[in-house]
């Protein structure tokens, strides 16, 4: 999956923060979430119309960027 089929970014919807696709939610509520020791399942829960495969996907797609693909092996 791509990062555009997950996020989208529009100057008309909070003007051009990166959000999930088909919602208002903003990416960063979920990292902010993550970073205040809440749980996926609370941010789900307080952000409905977020599917926990979108949210996953962004978690692995960050995780993808910063460490490298998921068919990396090690040597």
């Amino acid at each position: 999956m791509s990062a555009d089929s997950v996020i989208t970014s529009s100057p008309a919807i909070l003007g051009g923060a990166p959000v999930f696709r088909g919602t208002r939610v903003p990416v960063r509520a979920l990292f902010d979430y993550l970073e205040a020791g809440q749980s996926l399942d609370e941010f789900l829960d307080d952000f409905p119309t977020v599917k926990r495969e979108q949210a996953q996907e962004v978690l692995e797609l960050s995780k993808e960027a910063l460490i490298g693909h998921r068919d990396e092996g090690t040597s």
